[in-house]
C-alpha cells in the first residue's frame, strides 16, 4: 500500500487560504453583477422626463399624439420623404430592428415627423413610409406648428438650396419614449437594428 504524505500544518493553512481566496473572489464577482444592472445602449437622459407633447396630423388619417401611443414604446424620428441617405437609413434600420422584436413589436411605434412639410403631405408619407413598414406613422403639419414640435425635442432643419430638389439639413437622432410616455433616451444615427432591439426589451420590461 502507497501512503500519501500528510500535509503539515503550513500545507493545510495555504489551502484553506487558497480556498477562501477563490470564494471570495467568486462573491464579489457576484456582488459586481448585482450592482451593475444593464443599461440602454442609447445615450440616456437623467432624470427622464415627460415627452413634450404635440397634434399632428397623421398619414394613418388620424391624429398623431404621444397620449395615443401610451402603454407602447414610441420611437420617435425627423426626417423628410426627399432625403437621398439618412432618413432611409434610419428608416430601413428601423423596420429590421421592429422585425426581430418578433411578438413585442405590436408594443412599439415608430413616429415619423417632416421638416418638409411643403412637399410631404400625410397621403405621400403614408405611401413612403409603406415600403418600410406598413406600422410606421408619419406626422405632418403646419410650419409654425412643426417648428415648435422641433423646438420641443431640440431638433434643427434648415433648408439647404433653392430649386425645387432642395434639400433639407436637420437633426438625425431617434427618441425613444416610454410606455408611460416619459422621454428616456436618444440614439444617434448609425447604430444597428441590434441596439434598437435591446433597448426597447429594456423599456418594455420597465
Amino acid at each position: 500500500m502507497i501512503r500519501r504524505p500528510r500535509a503539515g500544518p503550513v500545507g493545510v493553512a495555504v489551502a484553506i487560504l487558497l480556498v477562501l481566496l477563490t470564494a471570495g473572489a467568486a462573491m464579489l464577482l457576484i456582488t459586481r453583477a448585482g450592482t451593475q444592472p444593464e443599461r440602454l445602449i442609447a445615450g440616456t437622459l437623467d432624470p427622464a422626463h415627460a415627452a413634450p407633447e404635440f397634434t399632428l396630423q397623421g398619414s394613418d388619417r388620424s391624429p398623431v399624439t404621444l397620449a395615443r401611443y401610451r402603454g407602447k414604446v414610441v420611437l420617435l424620428t425627423f426626417g423628410f420623404t426627399h432625403c437621398a441617405a439618412v432618413c432611409p437609413t434610419t428608416l430601413a434600420t428601423l423596420a429590421q430592428a421592429r422585425s426581430g422584436l418578433g411578438a413585442a413589436a405590436d408594443a412599439v411605434q415608430v413616429v415619423y415627423v417632416t421638416v418638409d412639410p411643403e412637399r410631404d403631405s400625410a397621403a405621400h408619407m403614408r405611401d413612403y413610409l409603406a415600403a418600410f413598414d406598413r406600422s410606421f406613422v408619419g406626422a405632418t403639419g403646419a410650419p409654425d406648428t412643426l417648428a415648435a414640435v422641433r423646438q420641443g425635442y431640440g431638433v434643427t432643419a434648415v433648408r439647404e438650396g433653392t430649386g425645387p430638389d432642395y434639400a433639407m439639413a436637420h437633426t438625425s437622432s431617434i427618441f425613444l419614449i416610454d410606455r408611460a410616455g416619459a422621454l428616456r433616451a436618444v440614439m444617434p444615427f448609425g447604430h444597428q437594428a441590434s441596439d434598437f432591439v435591446h433597448d426597447v426589451r429594456m423599456l418594455l420590461a420597465d
